[in-house]
């Protein structure tokens, strides 16, 4: 689909399957995102067939991610409709070997500047657990506002959001 300066960023196929069970296998990457409860086999199946759904319904859905210089898989982001409300969600996630590196900011920037100059897309939201401050910073450092803590998924979530407009002032 497209990359930044450090990633390639593709959409996924079903053929990724394998690999992306592997990326979620750890328990640490997985924390905040619902544990083995949702990241399993069966469940990684079941989200990978969503995301290609959202490619054929949405024009967009959570990508592939690779590490430019190896080309190697290292997670995954992307738009996707949040399921409880419909909005567009920007999502982000990668082994830990790449964390702290700022590509979290890197993919979630490129993601919020491709919905917002080439898409319709008015406004963009994003959830992480409170106790993720690593990923509510992100948001923040994008210019994401916390607008609330409510349910997700079946656990509690801060969203964060941004307008069109908002995101348009800021580059």
């Amino acid at each position: 689909m497209f990359e930044t300066e450090r990633l390639l960023i593709r959409k996924f196929t079903y053929g990724d399957l394998p690999k992306l069970i592997e990326l979620r296998a750890d328990e640490e990457v997985i924390r905040f995102l619902g544990g083995r409860r949702l990241q399993n086999p069966e469940m990684i199946e079941k989200r990978l067939r969503y995301y290609l759904d959202c490619y054929a319904k949405f024009g967009y859905g959570m990508c592939a991610m690779h590490w430019k210089p190896t080309g190697e898989l290292i997670g995954w982001s992307g738009l996707q409709p949040l399921e409880e409300s419909g909005e567009t969600e920007v999502g982000y996630g990668m082994i830990k070997e790449f964390w702290g590196r700022g590509i979290g900011y890197e993919c979630a920037r490129a993601w919020l500047d491709y919905a917002f100059t080439k898409t319709a897309t008015e406004r963009i939201v994003a959830v992480a657990a409170p106790e993720n401050t690593g990923s509510w910073r992100i948001m923040e450092k994008c210019g994401m506002r916390y607008e609330k803590t409510a349910e997700h998924y079946g656990f509690e979530c801060v969203f964060y959001g941004i307008s069109r407009d908002e995101y348009l002032l800021r580059v």
